[in-house]
Order: C-alpha cells, then structure tokens, then sequence
C-alpha cells in the first residue's frame, strides 16, 4: 500500500457514534464544578475504523470519529482532558510505514493534554520513540521509568499538573516491567522501579505537597492477571495506596463496561477504568467538586 493510499484511508473516516452511560452516582450538580477526563489506552495504531464486515468490531472506531466525539464533548464542558494510556505504537502498516509519526501526529490534532509509555511504543528503539517526538504535540509522563543515560532523558517527566476551572489536576505515570516483554536492545539503560512504591511517592507528592484537587494515575501495567494472582496490577495499586482519585489503565485490552470501584489502604474509593484497545471505546468520567461537600463521579462507555 503506497503513501497516498494510506492518507486517503485515513481521511475517509466519517463521524458515527454511539454513547451509553454508566451512572456511579446519582445527585444535582447544578452548583458543582465540572471536571471532564477523556481516556484512550492501547490503540495500537488503529487509525481507521474497522470495515463493516469485521466480525468483531464492524463500523467502530477510527481516529477521525474519535475527534467528532472529544470535539463535542469540549464543547459540553471546557474543562476537559485528553489522556492516553500507552502503547500507542504497533498494530497496523501504519507503523510499519510511518514509523509511529502519524499516530503523534494525529494525537495532536485531537489536541491530547497527556499520554504515558506503553512497552509497545519502544517496537523502534528507544531511539525510534525519541525520533518521533517532535510530532507530539504532547507530553509524556512516566515516573517508575528512570530514563538517565538514555536519549529519552528529560523528555519524560514524573507527572504533569493542570488547572481547570481553578481546580488543580495531578496525573503521572507508570509502566509496565519490560524485561521479558521487550528485548534489551529496545529499551537500553530505561530503569524500572517499583510502580507501588512509586505511586506511593508520587500520590503524596501531588496531594499533599502540590494540593491537588484530583489525583490520576496513567497506568500502563494492567488491569489484572487471573494467572497470576501476585503480579502488580491496577487493583493492587489501588488497594496498596492513598490519595489517587482515579486509575486510567492500559496493557491488558480490559474494556470494563463501567469503571471500578475500588477501596485504598485507608478505605477510601478508587475508580479504576479501561477501555479495551484499538480505540473502540472511549472513556469519559466526570468529577464535580462542590466546596465542603464530597466529591462525585459519574463515568460513561462511549463507543466510537
């Protein structure tokens, strides 16, 4: 397939949605401020919806349908952000053509706010991944990868804040272990460090010394492992750590038709959620605030 085949697919996409919410509370929100997050997580290089005979998924997805989707959802609330779970890169000739330029480059014409590394996204090289960078409008957060001593170095930071609406937003990342998912050559001198004890550091960092109002963790180290039962996973960060509001996940295509609820180590609420992969799904929680009341969520499964 030739270069001009490739863009005229990827333009030919048409926008056609459907939506289906999932209500985790119930409650008037007329005086509350309205937090909007949107969330992809494993797309994969799925710049094109699939075809209407696919037995799966016919007629969903596609970039240009996702866009008509965060497009109207920002114009519903303002105060919106766009997060990305990782593994971005690898799924389709897309990649094996472009080497990952169309995906960043795509991702900021959607106006992404965030995204973390996926162990896909380092199927170039670490070098590969940094070549791309210039086209991502975005930046990257990772705070269990240590990229000293690689060309990564200072292009990656621990976490990023935002205000909207004069609420203050923390997210970081993680990422899964790459020994044994990605050979050595890939990845180079990247460092990974504990993703708990992370999360542990960083969720105070961002309460506690930063005063955020809305703690999230981009987390690319996986739902959960039926298999093995003792690997670290979203629910066992949830449970092991206080003062993360919300898990964004990615790695193990879970699509969870509503988000988790999960408990932390002092018994407060965590959501977990994770919308599949491929871009299929999109997934949308709304946190309003309201001063001296507690928060509440109400998230939703939109189908792209």
């Amino acid at each position: 397939m030739n270069r001009r085949q490739f863009i005229q697919q990827s333009t030919a996409a048409t926008a056609l949605l459907g939506m289906g919410g999932i209500g985790l509370q119930s409650f008037n929100t007329s005086k509350a401020k309205k937090i909007t997050i949107l969330h992809t997580n494993d797309v994969h290089s799925h710049i094109d919806p699939f075809g209407p005979d696919h037995k799966r998924n016919p007629n969903k997805g596609g970039v240009a349908r996702r866009a008509t989707l965060v497009e109207s959802i920002r114009k519903e609330n303002p105060n919106t952000l766009l997060l990305d779970a990782g593994d971005i890169f690898q799924g389709t000739p897309y990649f094996n053509y472009y080497g990952g330029e169309l995906e960043f480059k795509l991702m900021s014409m959607l106006n992404y706010d965030l995204a973390t590394i996926g162990n896909h996204d380092f199927d170039n090289g670490i070098d590969g991944l940094y070549a791309q960078l210039p086209h991502a409008k975005f930046e990257f957060v990772s705070a269990n990868y240590d990229f000293t001593n690689t060309v990564m170095d200072t292009h990656v930071k621990p976490y990023k804040t935002f205000i909207k609406d004069g609420i203050k937003i923390g997210v970081f990342g993680l990422g899964v272990q790459l020994d044994g998912l990605v050979d050595k050559n890939m990845y180079k001198e990247t460092v990974y460090n504990d993703p708990i004890e992370i999360a542990q550091d960083m969720s105070r960092l961002l309460k506690e010394e930063q005063a955020c109002d809305l703690v999230i963790c981009l987390s690319h180290i996986g739902y959960y492992y039926r298999n093995v039962p003792d690997r670290v996973c979203d629910l066992a960060l949830a449970k092991a750590t206080k003062d993360i509001d919300l898990i964004i996940g990615g790695h193990t295509h879970t699509f969870l038709p509503k988000p988790t609820i999960e408990k932390n180590s002092v018994g407060e609420n965590v959501l977990i959620n994770q919308v599949g992969a491929y871009g299929l799904y999109l997934g949308k929680i709304d946190f309003y605030f309201e001063p001296g009341k507690p928060t509440k969520t109400h998230g939703a499964s939109i189908i792209v």
